[in-house]
Order: C-alpha cells, then structure tokens, then sequence
C-alpha cells in the first residue's frame, strides 16, 4: 500500500495521483505539481489515503508544496489571460476565414504554453493560425480539437435531471454508452429524452447498467409462460424491475384477468429476449435509427475524453 492524494486540473477531468510527501494537506486545497506538460496548478479532490500500488503508474511524483499566495495570484492572473487569449484567437480565426467553433482558452501554470480548444467538423489546417498566434503571445502554442462530449464537459450546464451534468462535476472520464442501455432499463427510445446537452446519449445511462443486467437476470421476459405458486398458468404481461414485480395473464373461471405476482412466486424456464425492434412502428423505427447514428458518431469519437494529456 502507498499514501496518495487525486488532483484534479481545470481542464483535464481525469484525477492523478500524487505522492503528499509530509505536507498536510485536505480536500480541496489546492498544490502545485510536475505533470507532463510542466509545472501545474491542480485542485486536491480526497483526503490522503493508502491504496495498492498496481494502481499507481509508476513512477509516483510527489507534490512540490501546497500553493502559497503567489501562486493563487498567478493562477488568477492566468485566468484573466485567457480571456484575452480567448478573444484574439476568435479574431485571428475570423481573420484566416477557418470554419471551427472555439471552445476554451487555457495557460498552463508555468506560462510556457497557451491551449487553445476547439470543435469542427472535420479537419482543420491551422497551420497559419498557429505562427500568427504565436507572434502574438511570444510562447508555444497549441490548438486542440475535442468532440462535443469534450466541449460540454468543459462549459458545463444543467441536465434533465435538474443537477449539474455528470461530466462537468465528477465522472473523470468518458465511457461508452450504448443504446441496448437504454433497452436495458426500458426507457423510451426517443432520442429527445435520452440524449444529453451534447447531443449524445446521457451518461447516466452508464450508471445503472449493472444494476439493470443483475435484476432483470431475475426475472422472465414479457410473453414468456409462468406457473404461479397457487398452481395457475399464464402468460407474462408486463415485468417492474426494480421492484421485482410481474403482472401475469392467468385464466379463472373461464375469465382472462391480470394477477401481479413477485418473482419468488414463479416457476419459469427464461427464453432467450425477444428483438424489441419486432413490432415496432415506422416513427419508432426512425427514432432508433437516429440513436443509432449517434451511437455510431460516439464511437468514431473514440469514446474518450480527449483533454487529459498530464
């Protein structure tokens, strides 16, 4: 076991570990670290605590100092930089007639490079752009282009959920979100009320997943025969997951009626999930062909947060 901290940096959602050496440090100060973009100014997100050294990448660098007044003031003074930054890179790509949405300005503690990120459809030749900003601010430059997951991490806002989005305040990185998640836990599949701010499918599609996959492992699907424990026979209606709940179509008296049963009630051999595209209306059909699209774009984005280059 090894004595770590995670420090998180401004743009970079990932959490690194750092060795804390004997300073006395807590949640939410803020310390000065090498990285390998140089000297950086990162945010503690955890008390100190031990964890097994095959989850460190070797080796572990120890924390410089916890950051003085100096520091704070240089990391304001950096933050009113990049305002600048950020207007003179939107005239100067005005100026070379470049099609890209820019998205954040960023100075890396030490000064010794200006990050400029942006979205595009495609790829862009900034070239030019690079040795005319450089003229500028006298420094290394570099520009970086990040997919639309990137971009709402970075400006933040509020989802459907009324909370904070999840990529801005804690998921460190990205994961692959998939539509049969959405399948999964029965949710509706309308584009509109599972795509997030980005546009892609939500994140917390992810959360439940495992949850999901474990109850629904329980229970039988909707159409499979049931034998209830009062010796009825019948056939499954509708499933409620979470709750472990089936509604069951039973015969009594010569009378159809819908019983609910909880799933230790049942006997029941599981068929293999039916295709929930059989059956499916041509709107619905649209709808899932559009998540499909996102689907596809997601994956071409490579799934993964490019910021986190420390």
């Amino acid at each position: 076991m090894i004595k770590v901290i995670g420090v998180r940096f401004r743009t970079a959602g990932k959490i690194y570990f750092f060795d804390p050496l004997d300073f006395d440090i807590k949640r939410g100060d803020h310390v000065i670290v090498e990285t390998a973009r140089g000297v950086e100014f990162g945010t503690v997100v955890g008390d100190p605590k031990e964890i097994d050294e095959s989850q460190i990448v070797q080796p572990l660098k120890a924390v410089i100092r916890v950051a003085n007044e100096r520091d704070m003031e240089q990391e304001a003074n950096n933050k009113a930089k990049e305002k600048d930054a950020f207007r003179i890179c939107l005239e100067k790509i005005k100026k070379h007639g470049l099609d890209m949405k820019l998205i954040d300005s960023e100075y890396t503690f030490d000064n010794n490079k200006v990050l400029f990120y942006f979205t595009a459809d495609g790829r862009i030749d900034f070239r030019e752009l690079v040795k005319d900003l450089a003229s500028v601010f006298k420094t290394r430059i570099e520009l970086r282009q990040i997919g639309v997951r990137d971009e709402t991490k970075i400006l933040g806002g509020i989802g459907v959920c009324g909370r904070p989005l999840c990529c801005h305040s804690h998921l460190s990185e990205f994961v692959p979100v998939s539509i049969k998640m959405a399948k999964e836990q029965n949710l509706s599949l309308n584009p509109t009320k599972i795509s997030g701010v980005c546009g892609r499918l939500m994140c917390c599609l992810k959360h439940e997943e495992e949850t999901y996959e474990y109850l629904n492992k329980k229970l039988p699907n909707v159409g499979d025969f049931v034998t209830t424990d009062d010796n009825l026979k019948g056939e499954v209606h509708s499933v409620n997951v979470l709750r472990q709940l089936v509604k069951v179509v039973v015969e009594v008296d010569d009378e159809k009626e819908i019983r609910e049963y909880k799933v230790e009630q049942l006997k029941f051999k599981k068929r293999h999930r039916k295709d929930k595209n059989e059956g499916m209306s041509e709107a619905e059909l649209k709808e899932l062909r559009e998540l499909e699209k996102l689907e596809k774009q997601e994956k071409q984005e490579g799934n993964k947060s490019k910021l986190d280059d420390n």
